[in-house]
């Protein structure tokens, strides 16, 4: 399992960004994807999560309305697009699959994360 994330930077509040992750290594329309970020200090924590036919989708509260998750599954690809940009969204970001969907046990699934892609938030 290969999974490449890409798109961050250093932007100011309200700015805009978009996250890709590139995968490989497993059959990825079959898996629900997700996004998560850890900021330093704290713990990582899941910022949203897509179901295998981009139907369905999952936010944090922290992010809802600012934040979308999508995928092209003909690319093996997913999206994250975040507008309106805050510091507290200042963090490493991450994507994984995701299991448990529907209960209160959501959790990421691959135990090999990617090197991850920064997101600074600052004026």
């Amino acid at each position: 399992v290969q999974l490449v994330e890409s798109g961050g930077g250093l932007v100011q509040p309200a700015e805009s960004l978009r996250l890709s992750c590139v995968t490989s290594g497993f059959i990825f329309m079959r898996y629900v994807m997700s996004w998560h970020r850890q900021a330093p200090g704290k713990e990582r924590e899941l910022v949203a999560y897509i179901r295998e036919d981009g139907g369905s989708t999952t936010y944090a509260d922290s992010v809802k309305g600012r934040f979308t998750i999508s995928r092209d599954n003909d690319k093996n690809t997913m999206y994250l697009q975040m507008n309106n940009l805050k510091s507290e969204d200042t963090a490493g970001y991450y994507c994984n699959s995701v299991v448990g969907v529907g209960t209160p046990w959501v959790r990421p699934w691959f135990s090999d994360w990617g090197q991850g892609t920064q997101v600074t938030v600052s004026s």
